[in-house]
């Protein structure tokens, strides 16, 4: 699963970063440490240029702003946006809504980690007993223990609006989403002093991240190996530590959201 995550990185650290060709200063997101469904996010994408910029139509890698939350090309609406933010991997390559986009338009998000909510053993307890209908959630920030950026596997689509003439600025909408695969059950690289040992213990799926040495081939349309692109990342990478509660409200926004906190809230305690 994947609801909520931090995406802060410069662009020019993403360009970098990346090998990014062609990106506009025009489009730039601000840092978003508590990016929520149907928000705009950075995307690196691989794709022919159009216009004066088409150049041989070899594929050239952007950054892009896309809407989180895919609606596929035959929609009729793009009501079901907010609905289709992950995508299961294993299945991802045989759905009709994503199987056109894994064949054609794989994208990489770059984030800094992503947001994950624990229900409290004590709350959990109070739920079974049928005493609090809505438990509270201790949030955990999941992020790559040595620091780097999280790349997580996405597929793009392109939906025209009908009832808006072609030339409108909303004629096409441009979405993603994100891949996610079943959770790691190994140790984390860096636990808490309480609480999770391993991405399993806190949800049952993770983002499908994918390391360097994985970004070339997932991006290039030319590769369509389901079995090499969909594989987990190696296990270990990761570490995971509480955050403020600040974080569950979409509206809070800022660096704060992932400071570490010495232990759980109170009354959250995993």
């Amino acid at each position: 699963m994947c609801g909520r995550y931090a995406a802060s990185r410069a662009p020019e650290d993403l360009v970098s970063l990346f090998g990014v060709e062609k990106w506009e200063p025009s489009e730039t997101l601000a840092p978003d440490w508590n990016v929520a469904p149907t928000k705009l996010v950075p995307v690196v994408l691989e794709r022919p240029l159009k216009g004066q910029d088409a150049g041989n139509g070899r594929p050239v890698r952007q950054l892009r702003p896309l809407k989180w939350g895919l609606v596929p090309s035959w929609a009729k609406s793009p009501e079901g946006a907010a609905r289709m933010i992950n995508a299961r991997a294993e299945t991802v390559h045989e759905k009709p809504s994503y199987r056109r986009a894994f064949a054609a338009r794989r994208c990489l998000l770059p984030a800094d980690g992503y947001y994950e909510w624990v229900t409290g053993k004590d709350e959990r307890r109070l739920e079974e007993e049928g005493r609090r209908k809505r438990p509270r959630k201790q949030p955990y920030f999941v992020t790559p223990a040595d620091g780097s950026v999280f790349a997580m596997a996405g597929l793009y689509e392109f939906w025209r609006d009908r009832t808006l003439p072609e030339d409108h600025p909303q004629a096409w909408w441009a979405t993603c989403t994100v891949l996610t695969t079943e959770a790691e059950t190994a140790p984390l690289a860096v636990g808490p002093a309480e609480g999770p040992r391993s991405l399993a213990d806190i949800h049952p799926r993770m983002p499908l991240m994918l390391t360097p040495d994985r970004w070339d081939a997932w991006l290039d349309p030319a590769n369509t190996a389901p079995e090499s692109l969909l594989a987990p990342p190696p296990e270990g990478l990761m570490r995971a530590y509480p955050v403020s509660t600040e974080v569950s409200n979409v509206r809070n926004n800022g660096p704060e959201l992932e400071k570490e906190l010495a232990a759980p809230e109170e009354g959250t305690l995993f």
